[in-house]
């Protein structure tokens, strides 16, 4: 690539400051199409992207998007998640907005990303997933109350209590708080809820209060990964 990828990305840099999106954080994001036309203005058609659907199975969505050299080797990649009618794009296209938050994460791979990692519906898709998880818990966190607080590294045990299922609920606490950082994306944490969600239901029914505990580690979880 030589200075041409030097050249690509500064020409991200002056589209940032021309059309950046401010992001929480003051921080500066620019979208997929500025960075998908600073690409093509330096590299022309030398260089290709290609995506290939992954999963596509009435729910999820999971595309991955390759840039290759005029050699057809792979340069750069990147893959993304969407949940099919989380939050209003996703309704109706879900899979073209999957589709572009793959190429943005395969550009930022090789260096065009604007300051961040992400593409804006990537960005935006956090609180969708949040939420969708949320929905599989069954239950909302009050409005306005503060969120159980989380377990320090490494977590530790929650509050004691004296009937008979102590042990097992300890565990049960222990168990997530080891497991949920071998997670390494937001779909396999929200599949692992999914494996334990007849524990936690049973828990929420005999002990709401512990189940808010173990609830948290997995919203906390999402905004990790």
């Amino acid at each position: 690539m030589g200075n041409k990828i030097f050249d690509a990305m500064s020409l991200v840099q002056e589209y940032s400051k021309k059309h950046g999106v401010a992001q929480r954080g003051g921080k500066i994001y620019t979208q997929v199409v500025h960075r998908m036309e600073a690409f093509r203005q330096v590299f022309g058609i030398e260089f290709g992207v290609d995506t290939q659907i992954l999963v596509d199975d009435g729910q999820r969505v999971v595309v991955k998007a390759i840039i290759t050299n005029e050699n057809g080797i792979v340069i750069g990649s990147g893959m993304a998640e969407e949940i099919r009618g989380e939050g209003h794009v996703n309704k109706t296209s879900a899979l073209e907005n999957c589709e572009t938050s793959a190429v943005g994460r395969a550009l930022a791979s090789i260096g065009l990303s604007g300051g961040e990692y992400a593409s804006a519906n990537e960005i935006e898709a956090v609180g969708r997933k949040e939420q969708n998880l949320k929905n599989q818990a069954g239950s909302e966190k009050p409005v306005g109350s503060p969120p159980p607080s989380a377990p320090a590294s490494p977590p530790s045990d929650p509050p004691r209590q004296s009937d008979d299922t102590e042990d097992a609920d300890r565990k049960l606490y222990l168990e997530v708080a080891g497991m949920l950082p071998t997670k390494k994306a937001k779909a396999s944490v929200e599949d692992y809820f999914g494996q334990m969600k007849p524990k936690l239901d049973e828990l929420k029914a005999r002990k709401p209060d512990r189940y808010q505990h173990i609830l948290q580690l997995f919203l906390d979880r999402l905004d990790q990964v």
